[in-house]
């Protein structure tokens, strides 16, 4: 399928909304994840969130690691969530952060979960627990299991954002990935009712498709996704809608790799890098 793509003069067509005045007007963000084992991608998908100009930031990970994560992002609030035996989200966790999903206008699940019972409860009972028009980003571990809560996720048609690889992918479409990225992201846009970046390509649930034209092979690093994903809650956080806030994520997070790419080397960077590089990119693009 072809699809537009996305250029620097596309994106200065399409500018992102004002950003408020204060971290109130610039919206609030709640980022869902952080096992006790894998408390660093929850990190860079905060981080990112800020960096694009998220106002409010509050982080819900598991109980045991809350301490160190409020230390080590001084920046944002921290909500523990219950945890099992072996550090993963507990079910039945959802119920603790229920007053900041229901507060959050845009809120991310899923980076740095790792276990699919605690996981598919939260899921399955975010609809139910967010505000009425709040946005929800899936990444990740929540991408698993979202397939098998689809009903649940209906009422969050229209406001739900997916980032999945491949093989996150796959179980979205309950398939194999074709050859057509951009064939596979309508799909998955069209059975979940959400805005879908998979690899190069974007999708809205109505059919309309475009490609970012940037980033490099460098961008395949441990990391890069929880990136990509923190920086579409910060925009959807700011006021972007949810298409407009995936295009222009994907090409920052792309063009920030670019950055990196000739700094460092086409390989090697970090993500944790990416989330520096993002401010100036916003500034490149006049955002």
């Amino acid at each position: 399928m072809s699809a537009e793509p996305v250029t620097p003069n596309f994106l200065r067509d399409w500018q992102l909304p004002e950003p408020g005045a204060g971290k109130y007007g610039r919206g609030q963000v709640l980022v869902v994840g952080g096992a006790a084992r894998t408390p660093g991608a929850a990190m860079l998908s905060a981080l990112a969130a800020l960096r694009v100009g998220a106002g409010r930031l509050t982080l819900a990970v598991t109980r045991s690691i809350a301490p160190h994560i409020s230390v080590a992002v001084p920046e944002s609030g921290v909500e523990p969530l219950d945890e099992d035996a072996d550090g993963h989200v507990a079910v039945g966790a959802v119920e603790g952060i229920a007053a900041e999903l229901e507060l959050a206008d845009a809120v991310l699940v899923g980076p740095g979960l790792d276990e699919p019972d605690g996981t598919r409860d939260l899921v399955a009972n975010l609809a139910r627990t967010v505000g009425p028009e709040t946005v929800v980003v899936l990444d990740a571990f929540a991408l698993g299991v979202a397939a098998d809560v689809r009903d649940q996720l209906g009422p969050l048609r229209n406001r739900l954002v997916m980032t999945p690889n491949s093989g996150e992918a796959e179980r979205l479409l309950g398939r194999e990935c074709g050859d057509d990225d951009v064939a596979d992201a309508v799909a998955i846009a069209e059975r979940f009712g959400a805005v879908v970046a998979l690899g190069d390509a974007i999708a809205t649930p109505r059919g309309r498709t475009w490609r970012k034209g940037t980033g490099s092979g460098g961008l395949g690093t441990s990391g890069s996704g929880d990136v990509l994903s923190g920086a579409v809650v910060g925009l959807l956080a700011r006021g972007a809608d949810p298409a407009q806030a995936v295009a222009w994520a994907s090409y920052v997070h792309a063009a920030a790799g670019d950055r990196l790419a000739v700094q460092v080397g086409p390989l090697g960077y970090l993500a944790s890098e990416l989330v520096g590089e993002i401010p100036r990119v916003l500034v490149e693009l006049g955002a």
